[in-house]
């Protein structure tokens, strides 16, 4: 958890552990025992994996066996792009990616790059369906990749649609939901995804484990690692129990009381963004399309993003400029060079990402600090901006 004097809103880059995850981990840790044994050690630890199973297929509308734990959201990725994938007799050999997907899709798993197409998404984050109906009408089947909910603006896409178009032409449809779970409810069959990923530690979980959730009549899944029986003989390796007893446990805890988290929090974001466009030439990103209710991105021409994280850390608050797996690296983000901003306002872009225990005194904090940045960073010189905090 984040030290009791700091403001965490960063919950879109990895959320706190929360305590039943804690708990379920630490009884994972002393029991000990690998599921693949037969003894009562062994046992005792598949019982703990099976449960955690159970909970992810129930939190995502599916059947246990079809969950396959992976290391995180980026080897279910990476898994789940595989040529050769079909339901019926024809594979889906080529890959299909919006231009907004995290850099795991991006990279195309295990399609070679001239297999790889792209689809145009509109300023507000969307994926163009007239332009993917292009793409795939009167060709060989696709693999389809898909995010629900953008890491960095927290805009949705319109996945029933999107599968419908999909699979009227024959193809597949993986959707990364690693954003989306715990702050929207999903199943598999109101998405029409063939495929879904998900990630434990944006729910609460720890960091390194997440599963793929695999359609009941998909076929042709090839593992990533071989060596084992394990996951079905779809991900060899010795199940890290601890990390999934703690997935597990942080679903469980999570999905319940989602929809009251949820609302609570979008309260919190609105109120946010309502002081946010106070501040002159103030953009939200895709403030227009539907998105996640605890995510907001907020540009400022002028107004450098990695200065401004950093003037958020002096002042005690974690926020980003963008996705956690790439905002150490001071370039433009592609999600928002795709959506058409330019250089200068995709440069000055600041994530804030609430969660379950953010609270009013953490927006009264973060809007006092936001002031500050705003009248003393924008159009000023990185170092002597700094020299004021």
């Amino acid at each position: 958890m984040p030290s009791l004097d700091r403001v965490y809103l960063d919950w879109n880059a990895t959320t706190p552990l929360r305590p039943e995850a804690r708990a379920a981990m630490a009884a994972a840790l002393e029991r000990g025992g690998n599921p693949s044994s037969i003894h009562a050690e062994g046992r005792a630890a598949r019982a703990m994996v099976e449960q955690a199973r159970a909970a992810v297929a129930a939190a995502v509308g599916a059947e246990p066996r079809n969950v396959v734990f992976t290391s995180g959201g980026t080897e279910a990725n990476t898994l789940a792009l595989t040529p050769g994938l079909r339901i019926g007799a024809q594979p889906a050999d080529r890959l299909v990616i919006s231009a907004i997907e995290h850099a795991s899709v991006l990279a195309g798993g295990r399609f070679a790059q001239d297999q790889i197409e792209t689809v145009q998404v509109s300023g507000e984050g969307v994926v163009d369906l007239d332009h993917l109906r292009s793409l795939l009408a009167g060709r060989p089947p696709a693999l389809v990749s898909v995010m629900l909910a953008n890491n960095e603006t927290g805009a949705l896409q319109p996945i029933a649609a999107i599968a419908e178009i999909v699979h009227d032409s024959g193809g597949l449809l993986h959707v990364d939901a690693i954003q989306a779970l715990g702050k929207i409810p999903f199943t598999l069959k109101d998405l029409g995804a063939d495929l879904v990923s998900v990630s434990a530690h944006k729910i609460g979980g720890p960091t390194g484990v997440g599963a793929l959730v695999v359609g009941v009549r998909l076929a042709g899944l090839e593992p990533l690692l071989r060596g084992g029986g394990q996951e079905l003989g779809r991900r060899a390796g010795t199940e890290n129990v601890a990390g999934i007893a703690g997935f597990g446990a942080a679903v469980a805890a999570a999905i319940p009381g989602m929809a009251d988290d949820m609302a609570r929090v979008e309260k919190l974001r609105n109120r946010l963004e309502a002081n946010l466009r106070q501040t002159e030439g103030s953009v939200i990103v895709a403030e227009s399309a539907p998105r996640l209710p605890n995510t907001t991105l907020v540009a400022v021409p002028g107004l450098r993003a990695e200065t401004a994280v950093i003037g958020f850390d002096l002042a005690g608050i974690a926020v980003s400029s963008g996705s956690a797996c790439s905002s150490g690296k001071v370039r433009p983000s592609h999600v928002l060079e795709a959506m058409g901003f330019g250089p200068e306002l995709a440069q000055s872009a600041i994530r804030i990402s609430l969660g379950w225990s953010s609270s009013e005194s953490d927006i009264d904090r973060c809007l006092q600090a936001w002031r500050k940045l705003a009248g003393n960073l924008t159009k000023r010189d990185h170092e002597t901006v700094l020299e004021r905090f």
